[in-house]
Parts: structure tokens; C-alpha cells; sequence
């Protein structure tokens, strides 16, 4: 199951999504998850923010050996879920990529659609096949299956203000926009991985 976090430069905000994600997926289920992240406009080669770092740490990631890349077409096939930071960086996405118009959402969207498949109690659908007709695992099939499900209860998870979709650009900014991302990140990466503990295959 392939993620892809995206924020504009690639280096305070997506990487920290894409390391703690990771980390938090592999105890999950060690080796189903690639988790990697992208941004629009890249500082392209850069290592993730100190700050950024800090907090990666801080859950228990590791954010070594970061390096900032540029969101092309190419990252983007074969990519089955994308989360973004803003709705901004949503529509820049798909203005790469319209077919991962059901694929893509802020993490902050996803993650209010998650718990609310939590509390409806919304389990896994039956396995299916690939593209190819091979048969996916339970695993693969329920992460295929879930944006689809995620996206069946959009109206019951609209926020109150539209930027509650969002998180804080921290970049070049103080420790406490550092924190205010954090405040706004931690919560719904929480929310991700609780739904990926709740429904790991028999």
C-alpha cells in the first residue's frame, strides 16, 4: 500500500506525515506500507526543518536521512492514497493527476472520515482482485477500499470551518507555529493509524 504526504516545500510539514506515519503503520503491519511525500513547489534536496525533526523524534519517528523532493506525475502513479496539508495543495495534485480524484484528501478531511467510520463501527469490505486479476491480500483490499468508504461519509465529517482542512505552513516561522502544527498534525495521524489498529486482518 503506497501513501504519499504533500505539502508545498517538502520540508516542515509532509515529512513529518510521511516519517511518523510510516513508523506507526510498520508496528501495524511490518512491510505493507511505503509511505513517502512530496511537495509542490520542493526545496529539492533539502533535509526536513530542525523543528520538524524535533517532532518526528518526539512520537517516536526517525527523520534521518530526509531529503526534499518534487511532486511530479511520475510519484503520482501508482500511488494509492494521497494525503495533502491543505485543500490547496488537494487541487494541485489533481491538477497532475485527476484520476486520484477519490484517491486524495487533506489528512485532516481523512482522518475526521476515519473516526467516523470508527464510531459506525464500518469494517473491512471483502477482498477483490488487482488491476491484473490477482487476488489482493485482506490487507491490500481493505486500504484500496478505503477511500471509497472514507468518501461515503464526507457529509457526516464536514467541518466547522473549511480551514480546519488544514495545516499551519510552520516554514520560517517560530517555535510556536512549529507547535501549532504539531497541534494540528498529531491529531489526525492518531486518528490513521487507531483506524489502521482496528482493522488489521485476521
Amino acid at each position: 500500500m503506497r501513501i504519499l504526504t504533500v505539502c508545498t516545500g517538502n520540508i516542515c510539514r509532509s515529512p513529518v506525515a510521511e516519517r511518523l506515519l510510516q513508523a506507526g503503520l510498520d508496528q501495524v503491519m511490518p512491510g505493507g506500507f511505503e509511505v513517502t511525500s512530496a511537495g509542490t513547489r520542493a526545496m529539492v534536496g533539502d533535509p526536513m526543518q530542525p523543528l520538524s525533526g524535533d517532532i518526528v523524534r518526539t512520537f517516536g519517528g526517525n527523520p534521518d536521512g530526509f531529503v526534499s523532493r518534487q511532486l511530479t506525475g511520475k510519484i503520482l502513479r501508482g500511488v494509492d492514497l494521497v494525503l495533502t496539508m491543505t485543500s490547496g495543495h488537494r487541487g494541485e495534485v489533481l491538477q497532475l493527476d485527476a484520476s486520484l480524484l477519490k484517491r486524495t484528501f487533506t489528512i485532516r478531511e481523512f482522518a475526521r472520515m476515519l473516526d467516523v467510520l470508527d464510531e459506525r463501527g464500518v469494517g473491512p469490505a471483502s477482498t477483490g482482485t488487482d488491476d491484473g486479476g490477482t487476488p489482493l491480500s485482506a490487507n491490500a483490499a481493505f486500504w484500496r477500499g478505503l477511500p471509497a468508504r472514507a468518501a461515503s461519509v464526507r457529509h457526516l465529517s464536514l467541518p466547522a470551518d473549511s480551514a480546519d482542512n488544514d495545516i499551519i505552513d510552520p516554514y520560517r516561522r517560530g517555535p510556536e507555529i512549529y507547535r501549532q502544527m504539531e497541534d494540528e498534525l498529531a491529531p489526525a495521524i492518531v486518528s490513521v493509524l487507531r483506524h489502521a489498529r482496528l482493522n488489521v486482518p485476521a
